[in-house]
């Protein structure tokens, strides 16, 4: 697993490069490596390498690892969850970054309430508007926001958005910068504090956190290609 290691040595080490260059403290980015489709070997061997947040977007395989591997690692399920799997997913995620639905929002809540868990969530944003992929539009994301005033057991953290894939910079940089802008607009509004924004993955972390990301996503540039 040296590969693994030596990998997110590189990674880390962007991610210093591309704070600095905004004028930001690199600590202030936390890295999300995340483990899709790679076995607990894999994992281990990151965290070995002093890695301790884990993203995965199967809430079965989050489940699985979470069983296999060291209690103190923190999980992060990053992909699209279905509402009848949101159990799996509060009982062992810290974190939740793809909420994208009033329904998904309220059963997160009443689970979490029921199973003694206080996961924290992301509202998942479609800055980009593609059909292909998930996220509220502007307008639910307003609804959203109000629902979330109205939980008891989990806290909403942030924002997260997928920007498309094989698009220009400068197109990526108005989806990262749309997202950070809808924060300020939506902490003003309803006064909500939300610190973190999940954006950005391995072909496009750097300009996330020119633009503000706090917590990026990144797996083929440590993991590998799948």
């Amino acid at each position: 697993m040296k590969y693994i290691q030596e990998n997110l040595g590189k990674v880390r080490g962007r991610i210093v490069s591309a704070a600095q260059k905004a004028g930001r403290d690199p600590q202030n980015i936390k890295l999300i490596a995340v483990s899709k489709t790679f076995p607990a070997e894999a994992v281990q061997g990151a965290y070995d390498a002093g890695q301790r947040l884990f993203g995965e977007n199967k809430v079965q395989d989050l489940a699985l690892k979470n069983a296999a591997l060291p209690k103190d690692i923190e999980w992060h399920m990053i992909g699209h969850l279905q509402s009848n799997k949101a159990k799996l997913a509060v009982e062992n995620a810290d974190y939740i970054h793809a909420v994208d639905s009033v329904k998904l929002l309220q059963r997160i809540d009443r689970l979490a309430g029921e199973l003694g868990r206080s996961p924290k969530i992301f509202l998942e944003i479609n800055v980009s508007g593609e059909e292909s992929k998930f996220g509220a539009d502007a307008e639910l994301l307003k609804e959203l926001a109000q629902a979330s005033l109205k939980c008891e057991n989990i806290t909403v953290a942030g924002l997260m958005t997928m920007a498309p894939f094989g698009v220009s910079e400068s197109e990526l940089r108005f989806v990262f910068s749309s997202l950070r802008k809808l924060r300020e607009n939506l902490e003003a509004e309803f006064s909500l504090d939300l610190p973190e924004l999940s954006m950005g993955m391995s072909s496009d972390f750097e300009i996330a956190i020119e633009e503000g990301a706090t917590m990026v996503r990144v797996g083929t540039s440590i993991f590998g290609k799948r």
